[in-house]
């Protein structure tokens, strides 16, 4: 039986990570990942994150979908195009982006990626 699955009731495990040291520019970007859902196929998942303050070099395989919830993260492409998303705003990077994050307030965030 195929059942909706609630964040808030998720038994999910928080796994704690940092980007690959080459990667980081500044800081120390320690970061949080709850794994809510992985479909059967491991190509689509969905959680909750949280990251403390740095910047750090990203390339991105997956799309992914983010709504802010906490925190201001400036986002910017290879083109050195800067985009600032505050607590309430929603994005998405695509696969095949290039660029930094850069976490200036403590974030947190709903995600949801296809690989």
């Amino acid at each position: 039986m195929t059942k909706v699955i609630a964040f808030a009731n998720s038994s999910a495990e928080p796994a704690t990570y940092r980007p690959a040291p080459e990667r980081i520019l500044a800081g120390d970007p320690v970061q949080t990942a709850t794994l809510h859902f992985t479909s059967a196929d491991g190509r689509f998942s969905a959680g909750t994150w949280a990251a403390e303050r740095g910047t750090w070099r990203v390339v991105f395989t997956e799309s992914e979908f983010c709504h802010l919830l906490e925190g201001v993260i400036v986002v910017t492409d290879e083109a050195g195009t800067r985009t600032t998303f505050r607590a309430g705003d929603a994005f998405v990077s695509p696969a095949g982006f290039t660029g930094t994050w850069e976490i200036v307030e403590p974030a947190r965030k709903l995600f949801a990626f296809y690989e």
